[in-house]
Formats: structure tokens, sequence, C-alpha cells
């Protein structure tokens, strides 16, 4: 009863506002630091909260070490950013990789790669390739959230190494989602794995480009606070939420090629449940800040199914 009235009570408190007032509070003492600021708590305040919107350029940009954690560099190390930004535009011109037409994210993609040695000679086949395509959608989704450019790309490159660091781990977290969907939904999970639709969900592509394009930018903000806070693992929750809440029209489906049109075009108000109830269940199973719950692992061992799909199938 005492627990029933306690979450009665942070509703209702989060419904009127009282709630992000004082996280919003919490998160300007942590800022408000002249000289230095204390990244692991930044990193804490990501994955406890939502990091208001007024903030969230920067403490992005802090978390991905685009900006110092000492406050008077600011300055002068964007300037560096904003130079390094030119010059790496000026190179691909030069190149004739890239001109003043070439799309944003499309440019973004190309930056990146050729900062960080990656770029190839055939870099037409290399943009094509399935990470690099849902880079691009990252881009895209936050060129709908920021306006500079310099800072976009930036925080850009911020989640395309976040990305590239648990991209090997995509299969281990697309067997995460098998196994929590199972354990969360067995019926639905029975009956998408009767009609092959493992094999036309695009979970890799919503892991890579973690979920942009796939959920309206309002809401997906307060996955990727998650995201620059360090737990790579949200996704999986994402996922599982996402099937969940569609779950009545998944059902009604007769054949795997029905299954994509139930996916596309969340609603925004649609996506707004998905997050939350996204985030309130990775809490449940044990976030980074879980005692006992280790680096980002699930609280407790989920099931393992005998029927599981083919890896290569996500």
């Amino acid at each position: 009863m005492a627990a029933d009235e306690r979450n009665f009570r942070a509703s209702y408190y989060e419904k009127v506002g009282c709630r992000s007032v004082e996280e919003k509070k919490s998160l300007e003492i942590l800022l408000k630091d002249n000289k230095t600021l204390d990244k692991v708590k930044l990193q804490q305040f990501c994955l406890r909260f939502t990091v208001p919107g007024i903030y969230r350029n920067l403490v992005w940009k802090v978390l991905f070490d685009v900006l110092p954690i000492h406050v008077d560099s600011h300055k002068f190390v964007m300037e560096q950013r904003e130079q390094e930004y030119s010059d790496l535009v000026h190179s691909l011109h030069f190149m004739r990789m890239a001109n003043d037409q070439t799309p944003k994210p499309h440019l973004f993609l190309l930056m990146w790669l050729l900062e960080t040695g990656k770029l190839k000679y055939s870099w037409n086949t290399q943009i094509n390739n399935t990470l690099y395509q849902s880079l691009r959608s990252i881009s895209q989704s936050l060129l709908n959230v920021f306006d500079n450019s310099v800072d976009i790309y930036w925080i850009s490159k911020g989640f395309f190494q976040f990305v590239d660091k648990f991209y090997n781990d995509v299969p281990k977290l697309t067997e995460y989602t098998w196994n929590l969907l199972e354990k969360e939904d067995q019926i639905l999970f029975n009956h998408l794995l009767d009609i092959g639709a493992w094999n036309v969900i695009p979970l890799q592509s919503w892991l890579c480009s973690c979920f942009a394009g796939v959920i309206s930018e309002s809401s997906l903000g307060k996955v990727w606070d998650k995201l620059a806070g360090g737990s790579c693992k949200i996704l999986v929750f994402v996922a599982v939420v996402i099937l969940r809440t569609l779950r009545r029209n998944l059902l009604s489906c007769k054949m795997s090629d029905n299954v994509l049109n139930c996916l596309n075009n969340i609603p925004e108000e649609t996506a707004e449940i998905i997050v939350n109830k996204a985030i309130e269940m990775w809490q449940q199973y044990g976030s980074l800040l879980t005692p006992g719950a280790g680096p980002d692992n699930l609280k407790a061992h989920l099931p393992v199914s005998r029927n599981k799909p083919a890896q290569g199938t996500a």
C-alpha cells in the first residue's frame, strides 16, 4: 500500500511539473561550478533523469568529450572544433566527395570517416553499409533537435563513436531482445516466430540507429540521455516495448510481410508512451545505477528460447 501511494505521488508530481523542476535545479547545481564539471555526476544524472532540453546540448558535448570538464576552456575548445569542422568540409570539397548541395547527414558521415581514418577510396559503396546508413539517421534526427551545424556534427560524432563501440555486441543485444520479449509476452513472441517476423523486423537497424527515424525526436531525447550516460541496453527495452505496444496489430498479422506496416510511422503520442515504459522497464531490470546489477547487465538471467531465430535474421 505504501509503495502504491509513493507511485501515485510520484506520478502526480510529475504531471504537475514538480519533479521536472527539482531535476532541473539539481542539474543547474552540477553545471554552476565555474571551474570544473563533474563528468561522473553528469553521467549519473543522465541515467537517473531526463536532461532538460535547454541543457542537453551542453551536457551531451561534455559527456562525449566535445568539450572538456574545465569550463574556462569551453570557448577556446569550441573555436578549435569550428576550425576542425571547416577543415574537414574543405578537404571533402577539395577531394570532390562533397559540395554545397551535399545533404548534411551524408556530409557528417563522410567527415567522421575522414577524421577517424576510415574513409576509403570506394566511399560510395562504403556509405551504403548498414551501420553507416544508421549513423546518417542519427545525424538527421539531431538536425531536427539542434540548430548549429558545428554542434550537430560533434554530437553526431559522439553518438557515432558510441554505436561503433557496441556494434560488435549487436548480436548479443538482439538475443537479449528475443529473451526479454519471450519473458514478458510469450504469446506475442511465439506468434512472431511462427510467421517468420524476425526475418523482417529491422532490429539491427533499430539498435544501430538508436531508433533515429523510428521514434520522434521529442521522445527520443530521453533514450539518448541514457546512451550519453553510458547505457546501450536501454535500446533493448525500447525494442521490446515497441513490439508490446503494437501487440494487437502484430497479432493480427498472418504473414511476415504485414509486420513492417504495423511498425512504420509510430505516432508521436505513442512514441512518448513507448519511451516512458521502456525506461521504467530498464530501471526495473537493473540499470547502471542498480546496486549489484553490474556494468549495464540485466538484473536476472532471461529464459533462452529453444526455437530462437537465426542470428543473421534480425
